[in-house]
């Protein structure tokens, strides 16, 4: 039940700091930082605000349905858009009053609606007598007894959002919003692990633990690799391994690292990921570029019980299997899926159906386990239990699992069983057996107009017609000469998905023969039920339409609910990957084939930017894109989701991706993405070529030697980049390299350090770079980056460091681009 306010007369101490305060008339209030408010009159009400000293935030009331409800919150006020840092009363906005924001006589913060009900207030003992909003986005009260001793702190009681300077303890837990449109708290929340501390955690509903960061070492989380060099953050771990522990971190300044001061946050987001983003100036946006769990359908809980979800659809991941409805559908209108899907099937429904779902990963299910048992009696097994709900079934091992109450974390697998979710039969038809129908019923029509020996063959040409028609106007993959395949006959090309030869980033990759006996690729995408057409048809529609000797070449694609597959040249020699890294064991490229990949990458990736109708930016160029075919040519791979640029364009968000150690500074910095970010991943993946290992790993013997070097702190291209510089590119070579010509190899390490200069600018383009490696530009001596200088003073380029990389990951985030012209 709502309290009432108590106004009484104050003491006189309370008086005369009133009447020395800031008068609230004007509708922003920018503090001073001895500012201090009263409980009459109000401190803000709903169209009044109070600004940090240096603007960066403003404290306020914000709606977030159109008036409906208000919440107390922090938000950037530097920035066009609105971002919300800090809510105060996430569980009781004010309902349809306007509210007001005062503190009590108490000396708390209180959140009022118009009848003067409190509906939140702060937890501070110590009474309070002033409210300042820092430049760090912490509101604090200021207690009676000490200047500027603060009574309560919001970074103490954090919501969503993870700010510089704010101190994660082992009582405090950042939790996500409930969906995008909902304030209150999520299901999801960050965490110091308990009972010990000395480790982050992503937890589901308080318990379930999904995605950790490994024990602190001292410098860095062992799970987190990209703490390893410095560049933009310092973190500070204080008694860890206790309950006392705290972990904080803060921003290197501009002159430390060579760069603006940005705006910066980590969030756990509604989706149950922890995201961190950097604001980009240029763009007007946030530039996610580094999130964990890494694939979205490994957040436990995300899409709820029997929740299906599907990676390639960043939006609505998350569908009901066929049969399966929302148990909330205003909340997954919202994007709360939270709740989960329900099925309409009874115990008392002896003829329930069992419906095929896919080659489907699941959690959190009871189960038992039946050998040697058909498909029939496996059913037949479940139906006998109320609380059965399904079934896998591997038709090759003849191995059934009947799945008990519910299941959590339903996503695309390469595993051979399958899963069938029972309901009720009749209650819907699937979407093949929708376009059944409809074919039967022209089958109907065809045969009462024409007669018995002409109707057979006029429903089958009608048959295909609409299905080349269907998939023509929803895919577009005809119009630039692929083949479309059925799923059976992929599935008899590679012998039941039996050879599996890797997995990329939107699933696994098969061997396979077509009747002609041309060996190909498959790649089979991870989107059960459907989802994920928009990536998938930007991958059919720009690989189809490019064709270069260095480019990999799609032959054609599969679209059968829920099948999407992909039909690529088979490179019978592997990924470069596997012929770099230090090992015996590994095989090894001559100097004459390393330089020829080299070249023949960097034509491939010049083809992409320039002589492509639109300028295609790959955004992950490394060594397990980059393919070999029988003559060890190079093939490009993975660019059809890569960013297409107009050249009309100045600037364009979209989805990108990258990997760490072979991402561009801009992407941190907030400089607007052009093709000169695939020119620094191509100048990383020359230094691995070149040197014949991989750019973090153990240095050599005579490198650790030399230059006194801990294992945990080698970082090959910092060591590298310096001995270029200083003429001894010759160390840099791969120790057991084969004839190599030397006039070839110092161009190539050169041209490597030109690749990864710091400003875009002084990088050269990928045309440029071929006709360097060719010979026919010359190739001055380039200098050291100032970013590897820094590498090279740094702590961590020697014994390792506890501040995060330049080297990020980025997955499924924006960024801009710039204009991509020639």
């Amino acid at each position: 039940m709502a309290v009432k306010i108590c106004i009484y007369a104050l003491p006189t101490l309370f008086i005369l700091v009133s009447f020395l305060s800031h008068t609230f008339a004007s509708k922003t209030l920018n503090p001073e930082p001895e500012l201090a408010t009263l409980s009459s009159p109000p401190l803000i009400s709903f169209n009044t605000t109070i600004l940090s000293p240096n603007r960066t935030f403003e404290l306020g009331f914000f709606s977030v349905d159109g008036g409906s409800t208000y919440y107390l919150g922090i938000w950037y006020a530097s920035i066009p858009i609105r971002t919300y840092v800090w809510v105060a009363n996430r569980l009781a906005p004010v309902r349809a009053s306007p509210p007001s924001a005062l503190l009590t006589i108490a000396g708390r913060l209180a959140v009022a609606d118009s009848s003067n009900s409190i509906l939140w207030e702060s937890e501070n003992s110590t009474p309070a007598a002033a409210v300042q909003l820092l430049d760090t986005g912490n509101l604090v009260l200021l207690s009676v007894g000490g200047r500027g001793a603060i009574a309560w702190q919001s970074f103490d009681f954090p919501a969503d959002t993870w700010l510089p300077e704010m101190a994660v303890t082992g009582s405090v837990a950042i939790t996500s919003w409930r969906s995008p449109m909902d304030p209150s708290p999520g299901e999801f929340s960050l965490r110091l692990r308990p009972p010990k501390f000395g480790e982050f955690e992503l937890v589901f509903n308080g318990s379930v633990s999904y995605w950790w960061t490994g024990n602190w070492t001292g410098t860095r989380f062992t799970g987190v690799p990209e703490m390893t060099v410095p560049y933009i953050y310092s973190f500070r771990f204080s008694n860890p391994f206790t309950p006392e522990a705290a972990f904080d971190y803060s921003q290197s300044t501009s002159a430390e690292s060579g760069l603006q001061p940005l705006l910066s946050r980590f969030v756990v987001d509604s989706s149950g990921q922890l995201m961190q983003y950097t604001w980009s100036p240029q763009a007007d946006s946030w530039n996610m570029f580094w999130s964990r769990p890494d694939d979205p359908c490994r957040v436990y809980g995300r899409c709820g019980g029997l929740g299906l979800c599907s990676s390639g659809r960043s939006l609505r991941p998350c569908t009901c299997p066929t049969g399966l409805r929302p148990v909330d559908p205003t909340g997954w209108s919202s994007g709360d899926f939270s709740s989960g899907c329900s099925r309409d099937a009874l115990c008392t429904d002896e003829d329930s159906i069992f419906n095929e779902i896919g080659h489907i990963e699941l959690d959190g299910a009871v189960d038992a386990t039946f050998s040697d048992l058909s498909r029939g009696s496996c059913e037949e097994s479940c139906r006998k239990n109320c609380s059965c709900f399904g079934i896998t079934y591997n038709s090759e091992s003849r191995i059934c699992t009947n799945l008990y109450v519910s299941a959590y974390n339903l996503r695309n697998s390469t595993a051979s069983a399958t899963l069938f979710i029972r309901i009720s039969p009749g209650k819907v038809l699937s979407k093949k057996s929708k376009w059944k129908v409809r074919i039967l019923i022209i089958g109907i029509i065809c045969a009462l107009v024409a007669n018995i020996a002409i109707a057979p063959p006029l429903v089958i040409i009608v048959h295909r017609r609409l299905r080349r028609l269907r998939r023509r106007e929803e895919y577009g993959g005809e119009d630039v000469g692929l083949k479309v395949f059925t799923y059976k006959e992929l599935s008899s090309a590679t012998r039941g998905f039996s050879e599996k030869l890797g997995h990329g980033g939107f699933g696994a990759v098969f061997r396979g023969s077509l009747p002609d006996s041309t060996p190909v690729a498959v790649k089979r995408l991870e989107r059960p039920g459907g989802g994920g057409d928009r990536e998938f048809c930007a991958e059919v529609r720009t690989i189809g339409s490019v064709q270069h000797v260095n480019l990999v070449r799609l032959r054609g694609f599969c679209i059968e609910d829920p099948h999407r597959l992909l039909v690529y040249d088979y490179m019978p020699n592997g990924p470069l990957s596997a012929y770099l890294g230090r090992g015996s064991k590994r095989p090894r490229l001559s100097w004459p084939a390393s330089f020829r990949v080299a070249v023949g990458t960097a034509r491939g990736v010049a083809y992409l930017h320039e002589e492509c109708h639109d300028c295609i930016i790959h955004c992950d160029i490394k060594p397990e894109n980059i393919l070999l075919d029988s003559d060890f040519t190079p093939r490009v791979s993975d660019f059809g989701l890569a960013k297409l640029v107009g050249r009309d364009l100045s600037r364009v968000l979209a989805t990108t991706r990258g990997t760490r150690g072979y991402v561009a500074p801009e992407w941190i910095s907030g400089v607007a993405i052009t093709a000169k970010a695939d020119v620094y991943s191509y100048g990383m993946t020359l230094m691995e070529i070149i040197g014949g290992r991989r750019n973090v790993e153990a240095p050599s013997p005579q490198a650790a030697a030399g230059d006194e070097v801990g294992e945990e702190g080698w970082f090959f291209p910092a060591w590298a980049a310096r001995k270029i510089v200083e003429g001894d590119w010759g160390a840099v070579l791969e120790e057991e390299v084969e004839g190599y010509d030397g006039m070839e190899a110092e161009r190539a390490a050169r041209v490597a350090v030109w690749c990864i200069q710091d400003e875009e600018a002084a990088r050269p383009t990928m045309g440029t770079v071929v006709k360097m490696l060719e010979g026919t530009v010359a190739v001055a001596a380039p200098p050291l980056p100032k970013m590897m200088q820094a590498l090279i003073a740094g702590e961590s380029f020697r014994h390792g460091s506890s501040s995060s990389a330049g080297e990020i990951l980025v997955e499924d985030g924006a960024g801009a681009a710039g204009d991509c012209r020639r």
